[in-house]
């Protein structure tokens, strides 16, 4: 059995929940989901410019785990603006 997971502080609430490639209507678009936490990780790396060891320790998370969240996130965007998909933020 698992262990049952740690809850993530996530001080980020975006106003705005789909990107898109313009002049294409959403319905004819592949989604990519990226989570709150996926994005959290993604602004504190990338916007806030912390470390891994200082971005998990604000979010309540080990590094290890931080840092799978953050490669996800990763991949999404990026298959997100190589393939013109929408990305919708849960």
């Amino acid at each position: 059995m698992p262990r049952p997971r740690l809850r993530r502080r996530i001080n980020f609430n975006p106003k705005v929940t789909y990107f898109k490639p313009q002049g294409i209507p959403i319905r004819d678009l592949e989604v990519v989901v990226l989570s709150k936490e996926e994005l959290s990780s993604f602004i504190l790396i990338e916007i806030d410019e912390l470390n891994q060891v200082e971005a998990a320790q604000k979010m309540g998370v080990s590094q290890p785990s931080f840092f799978r969240t953050l490669k996800s996130a990763r991949r999404k965007i990026a298959d997100a603006l190589k393939n013109g998909k929408a990305i919708m933020i849960e």
